[in-house]
């Protein structure tokens, strides 16, 4: 071997040294991996244990276990299952669907109805969008923080579109804001999960009319 090439090939090897793939992750790059399998993980959770409890609440209103199957997407068997880990529950009245109701996951359910209608109005147009999305997802939680950031955001796409919606939803937002500024304190023995997803439910079918 020539002596230009031996030089060259000791020159590319010391730049392959400084280069050297490492033995381990950092912490930094395991967190960033993890990072979206954990969120899809978590939601996956919460869902269930949502369904368990969406579950409750249909049997409740005194619904049979083929309709709940059906409703559900689940076989009959599955549903009886989910339905005996809680016969020795007490048996609870059927679940008030009014609207007219002032804990905070019920006027957060009202307020996340509100803003997904104004979502799908107008689209990337809307400032809330992406909070909303963020919100059903399951990327982002029904936390004071983010509860606020999406009143501050309902708010402005209500200054920006007011031509353009109904008087319904400018109504709406002051009765949910002003229950969100000054809650009750009942408690209910219902999930706030699923309260906030009846509630969500029902505020999206009345603002449709």
């Amino acid at each position: 071997m020539s002596e230009g090439v031996l030089v060259y090939n000791q020159v590319v090897a010391g730049k392959e040294s400084t280069h050297q793939i490492p033995e381990t992750l950092t912490e930094a790059q395991a967190e960033q991996i993890l990072a979206g399998m954990n969120e899809v993980i978590r939601a996956g959770e919460e869902m269930r244990k949502l369904r368990a409890e969406m579950i409750k609440v249909f049997a409740g209103f005194g619904w049979t276990q083929e309709r709940i199957a059906q409703l559900t997407d689940m076989s009959q068997p599955a549903v009886s299952k989910q339905m005996a880990k809680h016969k020795t529950d007490e048996l609870r009245p059927p679940m008030r669907v009014s609207l007219d109701q002032h804990d905070v996951p019920w006027l957060e359910g009202r307020l996340w109805g509100l803003a997904e209608q104004i979502s799908e109005t107008f689209d990337e147009a809307a400032r809330c969008t992406r909070c909303v999305n963020a919100l059903t997802r399951g990327k982002k939680r029904f936390t004071p923080q983010n509860i606020d950031e999406l009143r501050r955001l309902v708010e402005e796409d209500l200054r920006l579109h007011r031509a353009e919606l109904p008087g319904g939803y400018r109504a709406a937002y002051d009765e949910i804001s002003r229950g969100l500024d000054l809650p009750s304190k009942v408690t209910t023995t219902t999930s706030a999960s699923v309260r906030r997803s009846i509630a969500h439910q029902i505020q999206r079918d009345l603002l449709r009319g």
